[in-house]
C-alpha cells in the first residue's frame, strides 16, 4: 500500500506542476501571447469549478443512498446553460460594460451603487461558502486517511486537524500568489484559470478511469454492469418528485449565484461568445463526469463492507482490488476538485470583502478626505485581499475543527446552497425589470435570509440546539403555523424543499411588493436602463451632472488606485478625444462616468462612486439625464443621440475657441511683457558696453587695473547679450526648420550626467538635490545628443530657479509608455497653476518676475522645438505634487546594455 510520505510527495509534485502551469500562463499573458488562454475551451473547463470534491466523491455516495437523485446536481446547470444561455450572455455583457468584480458588486451597482446591499450579499456569501470550504478540507483529509492508515481494522489518519491545516495553508499561498497579482479584478487571472482548466481535465480523467475499471475490470462489461445495477439497492430507491424539482432548481440557482461560479462565468470571461460554446460543451463535461457514478456506487455497495463510507467508494474500490496507481489517480482527481473550488471561492470572496467592507470603512475613517489623502490605495487593497483570502481559509479550517469533520457537512452544503440562492430574485429582477428598487432588493434579501435561517439553518443544529424542541413541535408562542418545518400549516414536505420554497417565495414577494410601492431613485433608474437594455445601449446614460471639480484632483486620486501610467494614459486619451492637449480633460458627466467605471474594476462600483462623489461634491443626477432614461422609443433615442452629437460638437468648438482666445490674450500679454523685458535685456548690456568703452577711449589717464576691470565688464555684458541673441536665433532656426541635426551614438545616463554637471556650476546649483536610478538610465540611443542634453539642462536649470520647496529635490525617473522610453523630471515644489499649464511652452511665456529669475521665457519653447525636430515630445505632467515634465524620447531603435 502507498504510505503517507509517498502520497504527500505525489501531492507536492502535483502542486508544483500547478505552480509551473500558472507561472507559465501568467508570463504568456504579460508578453501578449495569451490568445489561446482566452479560448472557449479554457473558459468551459474553468466552469468545472462547479464540480467540487462534494461532486467528485459525494455524487457516488449520494447515488448509493438515494439512487438517481444525484442527477439533480448536474441537471440544474445543464438546463441553465442549454435553455438560458442568453441569460448568461447578458450577465457577461453587463459584467464587462459595468466593470463588475463580483456578485455583490453586481447587486450593489444595479441598485444605485448601494454599498449596503453589497455588504449584505458579501456576508451571505461568506457564511454560505465557509461550510463548502470545510467540505473540501474534509474530503482531502478523509482521502489521506484512506491511504495513510496503518492500524488494523479501519482507516484512520493520526491527526486530521494538522493535515487540514497544512492543506489550507498551501491553498492560501497559491491563491495569494496568483489571485492577487493584479489589482483590477477585471484583469483576467490567467494563471489561476489555466491551472483550474488543468485540474478539470485531471478530475474528469480520474473519474472516467475508475468507471472504466469497475465496468470492464470488475463487472466484465456493459451488459454485466446493467445486470448488477438492476439487482442493486439503487434500483429500488424511492423517487421523490418534490425533492427532484427542488434540488434541480437549487442547482440551477447555484450556477448563477455561487461566488465562485460568478467569478469564472462573468468576471473571468474574455469573450462573451464563449458562453455560446460553453452552453453545449459544459453540459457535455457534466455528462461525462457523471457517466460512471452509478456503476461505481453499485460496485462499492457490492464489494465494500456495510460500514464503509459510500462517499469514498471512488478510492476504496480500487484500493480493495490492489489498484494502487488507479487509486492515486482518483486521489488526485478529488484533490483537484477540492483545490480548484477553494482557490476560486477565496479570490471571489476576498474581492467582495475588500471592495464592500474594507474600502468603505477606510473611506469612513478618512471622513471627507478619503479620496484625496496621500498614499497608495493599491497597497491597501492588495493587502486587504490577501488577508481576506487567509481569513476565508481560516474560517473554513475553524469550522472543520468545530464540527470535527462530521458527515453532516454534506447536508450543511445543501443548506448553504439555499442561503446563497437568496440573491437570485434581486439578480433576475434587476437585469430584466427597470422598476426594481434598492428597498425592494433589501427587503427581499433580508426576508429570504431570515426565513432560510429559521426554517433550515438553525434546525440543522438538531433538537434542543439553538431552537428548542418546543418551538420545533409547537412553534414560537404556541403558534403552530409558524413551526420551522411546517410554515403556514404546509407539512409533509422535505425540510430542504420546504425551506427553499418559503424562503425564495417570501423573498420574491417582498422584492416585488416593496418595489411596486416605491419608485426608483435617479441613480437606480439610470442603472436599471443600463442593465435591462445592455444590448441596445453599449454606453450608459450619464449619472453625473456637470461638475466644477479640478481635473488634477481626480488624476491624483486615480493614480493612487490604477497606478501612475494607467491613470495618465486614461486622462491623456480623454483629453485628446476632447481636442485638448495635455493630461487634463474637461470634467464632463461622460468623463466622470467613464472614470467611475474604470476605477470600479479595482475597488467596486459603490466605492468608486463614493470616492468620485467626495471630490465632485456628490453631484446629483441632472433632470436631462432622467429625461434621457425615460426616452423609450428608438426614434426618440436616435434623435437624442444626434442632438447630443451636435451639442457635443458645438460645445467642443466653443471650448476650443474660448481656449484659443484665452491663449491669444495671455500670449499678447506675454508678448508685451517680453518686448518690455527684451528691451531692458538689450538696453542694459548695450548701455554698459557703450559707457565703459567711452571711458576707455576718452580717459587717457586710466591705469592698467581699471582698464582691465572695465574691459571685463564690457566682455561679460557682451556675453550676456550674445546669449540672449543666441536664444532668439536658436528658436528662429528651429521654428523655420533650418536646423541640421548631428546624430551620433550616446548613452542616456551619460547625457543626464552631463546635464547635471553643467547645471551644478550655475548660480544656486548647489541648492537642488537630484534623485536618480542610474541603473535604469543605462540605455544606448542614436540621436542628436547635444540637442537632447540641451533640453535636460534647461529642465534642471528651471527646477533650480523655480522650485519653491524649503529643500528642493528633483526626481529623474524613466518610464515605458506606449513602447517608448520617457524621462520624467519632477520637483517637490508647488507646481505650475492649472490656468498657466497650457502656455508654458509658448514663446515669451514667463510665470514669475523675469528680473528675479533672469530669463526671457524662451527655454521651454526651445525645448519643445528641439524635441519635435528629434521626433520626440515634451509635455507637462499634472497631478504629481510639484512641477513635472515628461520628455518622450524619439522612437528610434534602442537596446538595453547587458
Amino acid at each position: 500500500m502507498i504510505n503517507f510520505n509517498i502520497l504527500v510527495t505525489v501531492c507536492l509534485v502535483y502542486v508544483v506542476a500547478l505552480f509551473a502551469v500558472a507561472f507559465w500562463a501568467e508570463r504568456r499573458a504579460r508578453s501578449g501571447r495569451a490568445k489561446w488562454l482566452r479560448s472557449p475551451l479554457i473558459y468551459t473547463l474553468s466552469l468545472s469549478v462547479y464540480c467540487t470534491a462534494w461532486t467528485f466523491y459525494g455524487a457516488v455516495g449520494y447515488a448509493a443512498r438515494t439512487g438517481l437523485e444525484y442527477l439533480t446536481i448536474y441537471l440544474g446547470p445543464t438546463l441553465v446553460l442549454v435553455g438560458w444561455w442568453w441569460l448568461l450572455r447578458k450577465l457577461v455583457r453587463i459584467g464587462r460594460t459595468q466593470h463588475i468584480t463580483s456578485i455583490a458588486d453586481l447587486i450593489s451597482s444595479r441598485y444605485g451603487k448601494s454599498n449596503v446591499l453589497g455588504v449584505i450579499v458579501t456576508l451571505m456569501a461568506v457564511i454560505g461558502t465557509t461550510p463548502y470550504i470545510t467540505l473540501q478540507l474534509q474530503s482531502v483529509t478523509l482521502s489521506f486517511s484512506v491511504f495513510a492508515s496503518t492500524a488494523e481494522g479501519g482507516w484512520r489518519l493520526p491527526d486530521m486537524n494538522s493535515t487540514a491545516l497544512w492543506v489550507a495553508a498551501g491553498l492560501a499561498l497559491f491563491t495569494i500568489l496568483f489571485g492577487t497579482r493584479n489589482l483590477d479584478a477585471n484583469e483576467r487571472h490567467h494563471g489561476v484559470v489555466t491551472a483550474i482548466a488543468v485540474e478539470a481535465v485531471v478530475k474528469l480523467v480520474a473519474l472516467i478511469a475508475v468507471g472504466v475499471f469497475v465496468v470492464w475490470g470488475v463487472s466484465g462489461g456493459i451488459g454485466a454492469m446493467a445486470q448488477d445495477i438492476a439487482e442493486s439497492p439503487i434500483a429500488d430507491a424511492q423517487f421523490r418528485p418534490g425533492r427532484w424539482v427542488g434540488l434541480t432548481a437549487l442547482s440551477a440557482a447555484a450556477i448563477l449565484t455561487l461566488p465562485r461560479m460568478f467569478q469564472v462565468l462573468v468576471v473571468e470571461n474574455a469573450d462573451e461568445r464563449h458562453v455560446e460554446t460553453a452552453s453545449w460543451a459544459f453540459p457535455l463535461y457534466l455528462c461525462l463526469i457523471s457517466l460512471f457514478v452509478v456503476p461505481i456506487a453499485v460496485t462499492g455497495l457490492a464489494t465494500q463492507p456495510a460500514t464503509a463510507n459510500p462517499d469514498l467508494f471512488v478510492l476504496t474500490v480500487p484500493l480493495s482490488m490492489d489498484q494502487q496507481g488507479l487509486a492515486t489517480l482518483a486521489f488526485l482527481g478529488g484533490f483537484s476538485s477540492a483545490t480548484s473550488m477553494v482557490i476560486v471561492a477565496s479570490i471571489a470572496l476576498a474581492t467582495m470583502v475588500s471592495n464592500h467592507i474594507v474600502m468603505p470603512l477606510w473611506l469612513h475613517w478618512q471622513n471627507q478626505e478619503g479620496a484625496m489623502v496621500s498614499g497608495d490605495v493599491r497597497k491597501l487593497l492588495l493587502r486587504s485581499r490577501r488577508l481576506s483570502i487567509g481569513g476565508v481559509l481560516v474560517l473554513g479550517y475553524l469550522y472543520f475543527r468545530l464540527t470535527g469533520g462530521s458527515e453532516a457537512l454534506a447536508s450543511i452544503g445543501l443548506i448553504s446552497f439555499t442561503g446563497v440562492a437568496q440573491v437570485l430574485p434581486a439578480m433576475i429582477g434587476g437585469i430584466f425589470w427597470r422598476g426594481a428598487t434598492k428597498r425592494g432588493a433589501l427587503v427581499g434579501l433580508l426576508v429570504g435570509s431570515l426565513v432560510w435561517a429559521y426554517t433550515l439553518f438553525l434546525p440543522s443544529f438538531g433538537p434542543g440546539g439553538i431552537l428548542s424542541e418546543s418551538i420545533m413541535v409547537n412553534g414560537p408562542w404556541g403558534l403552530e403555523w409558524l413551526r420551522p418545518q411546517s410554515m403556514f400549516g404546509v407539512g409533509g414536505l422535505d425540510p430542504l424543499v420546504h425551506a427553499m420554497f418559503w424562503s425564495l417565495t417570501l423573498n420574491t414577494f417582498g422584492f416585488l411588493f416593496v418595489s411596486l410601492l416605491g419608485f426608483p431613485s435617479p441613480m437606480e433608474r439610470l442603472q436599471g436602463a443600463q442593465f435591462v437594455n445592455v444590448f441596445e445601449h453599449s454606453t450608459s446614460a450619464q449619472g453625473w451632472a456637470q461638475s466644477r471639480a479640478e481635473a488634477e484632483d481626480l488624476l491624483m486620486m486615480t493614480q493612487r488606485i490604477l497606478g501612475a501610467e494607467d491613470a495618465q494614459a486614461l486622462f491623456l486619451q480623454a483629453a485628446n478625444e476632447q481636442g485638448k492637449k495635455g493630461y487634463l480633460p474637461d470634467i464632463t458627466p461622460g468623463f466622470l462616468e467613464r472614470l467611475e467605471r474604470q476605477i470600479s474594476g479595482s475597488v467596486g462600483a459603490a466605492t468608486a462612486h463614493a470616492m468620485i462623489g467626495q471630490i465632485v461634491g456628490r453631484t446629483a443626477v441632472s433632470v436631462g439625464d432622467l429625461m434621457a432614461v425615460a426616452d423609450e422609443t428608438a426614434q426618440m433615442m436616435e434623435t437624442s443621440n444626434q442632438l447630443k452629437a451636435k451639442s457635443d460638437e458645438l460645445t467642443r468648438t466653443a471650448r476650443q475657441l474660448r481656449e484659443a482666445n484665452e491663449k491669444l490674450t495671455e500670449l499678447s500679454i506675454q508678448k508685451d511683457a517680453f518686448l518690455s523685458q527684451i528691451s531692458h535685456e538689450l538696453r542694459t548690456p548695450m548701455t554698459s558696453i557703450r559707457a565703459f568703452s567711452e571711458i576707455l577711449m576718452e580717459d587717457e589717464m586710466l591705469n592698467a587695473e581699471d582698464a582691465q576691470k572695465y574691459s571685463s565688464i564690457i566682455n561679460e555684458e557682451a556675453i550676456r547679450l550674445t546669449r540672449l541673441l543666441d536664444d532668439l536665433l536658436d528658436l528662429s532656426v528651429l521654428e523655420n526648420a533650418q536646423i541640421s541635426l548631428t546624430e551620433q551614438d550616446g548613452n542616456l545616463g551619460d547625457l543626464i550626467d552631463q546635464a547635471v554637471a553643467t547645471t551644478s556650476t550655475l548660480p544656486s546649483g548647489d541648492r537642488l538635490g537630484i534623485r536618480r536610478d542610474k541603473l535604469s538610465e543605462d540605455i544606448d540611443l542614436h540621436t542628436d545628443t547635444d540637442r537632447l542634453t540641451q533640453v535636460f539642462i534647461n529642465l534642471i536649470a528651471n527646477a533650480q530657479k523655480y522650485c519653491d520647496a524649503e529643500e528642493p529635490v528633483l526626481s529623474i525617473r524613466l518610464r515605458k509608455t506606449g513602447g517608448r522610453v520617457a524621462v520624467d523630471f519632477t520637483d517637490n515644489g508647488s507646481g505650475i497653476p492649472t490656468k498657466s499649464q497650457s502656455i508654458i511652452f509658448e514663446k515669451f511665456a514667463r510665470l514669475s518676475d523675469g528680473n528675479a529669475a533672469g530669463g526671457a521665457g524662451l527655454g521651454l519653447a526651445i525645448c519643445r522645438e528641439i524635441m519635435t525636430k528629434l521626433g520626440g515630445d515634451i509635455t507637462y505632467l499634472p497631478g504629481q505634487g510639484g512641477a513635472s515634465f515628461r520628455v518622450t524620447l524619439p522612437p528610434i531603435p534602442m537596446r538595453q546594455r547587458r
